[in-house]
């Protein structure tokens, strides 16, 4: 392990491991407002923030960061006052991320593919210190506003119209929930890449599900079983060397779900085994 002696292997480490807590405070609420795959959607609209980043020689955190709260400004506008349903939004959004991404890349001249690369599967341990700065903060920013908030977001995720009755600013914490997640989506790309952000959203969320009950329980098992996911996941690639740490974080992440799933199974079916002589000996 002498690997995580080194400055950059331990500033790579705290990246991921806010990315993995603040990632499911967010997605929790993607789950129970069944939005689950905007993460993906807003993950291509990333892709042209990254690519204006390169034409303009900006730090791509920044351009990705103004491009995909834009883009969920623009889903959130489409859904509640337009005649397209979300999932009409969400298609808008992939493919008009996509298109925007490889119209602008193709303007840019250079070794702006294997840059690329860097931000579709993320490069965790060439983050530098203004990167990790900036996930720190950013990523503090999320959490905290979505436990605080946590009453009301849960109330719109539940039920709009009642939460619409009860006083509730519906359509500015919708608007919250999307801007966070790009928020979320763009601190995210370098240390799990934009392809697969969507499963720090949603992987530990559905984890914590199988074992919990209620809507803070869920966020907070939600939140340590990302933070789980990270670590373990960064120390295996760490120790394996040759393999990508955005990967690994989500292979344990789907593994930590798989092994929770199938215990549970397993534990109802010995609890229903348990509980039949008894229900026998009723009747």
């Amino acid at each position: 392990m002498e690997i995580f002696t080194y400055g950059f292997m331990l500033q790579a480490l705290a990246a991921a491991m806010i990315v993995g807590v603040s990632a499911p405070t967010v997605g929790i609420y993607l789950v129970q407002k069944r939005m689950a795959l905007i993460g993906d959607g807003l993950g291509h609209v990333a892709l042209t923030g990254v690519a204006l980043g390169f034409l303009t020689n900006t730090q791509p955190l920044w351009t990705t960061l103004l491009v995909t709260a834009l883009g969920a400004v623009a889903v959130e506008v489409i859904r509640t006052r337009g005649r397209a349903s979300g999932d009409v939004a969400l298609a808008l959004l992939f493919y008009g991320g996509i298109a925007g991404g490889v119209f602008i890349t193709s303007l840019v001249s250079g070794k702006t593919n294997a840059n690329l690369n860097e931000y579709l599967f993320g490069a965790l341990l060439t983050v530098s210190d203004a990167e990790v700065w900036a996930i720190g903060i950013l990523g503090c920013v999320v959490t905290f506003v979505m436990v605080v908030l946590r009453p009301w977001l849960a109330a719109i995720c539940h039920d709009e119209e009642h939460a619409r009755v009860a006083g509730l600013p519906v359509g500015a914490l919708n608007l919250l929930v999307a801007v966070t997640t790009a928020v979320t989506v763009s601190v995210a790309m370098r240390v799990v890449g934009l392809l697969l952000i969507s499963a720090l959203l949603v992987v530990p969320v559905v984890t914590a599900q199988q074992f919990t009950r209620g809507f803070a329980t869920t966020m907070y098992s939600a939140m340590g079983l990302g933070l789980l996911a990270s670590g373990a996941g960064f120390v295996t690639a760490g120790v394996l060397e040759e393999v990508p740490p955005g990967a690994a974080i989500v292979l344990v992440a789907v593994a930590l779900f798989i092994v929770v799933a199938v215990g549970r199974a397993i534990w109802l079916a010995l609890r229903r085994r348990a509980l039949a002589p008894s229900v026998a000996s009723i009747h």
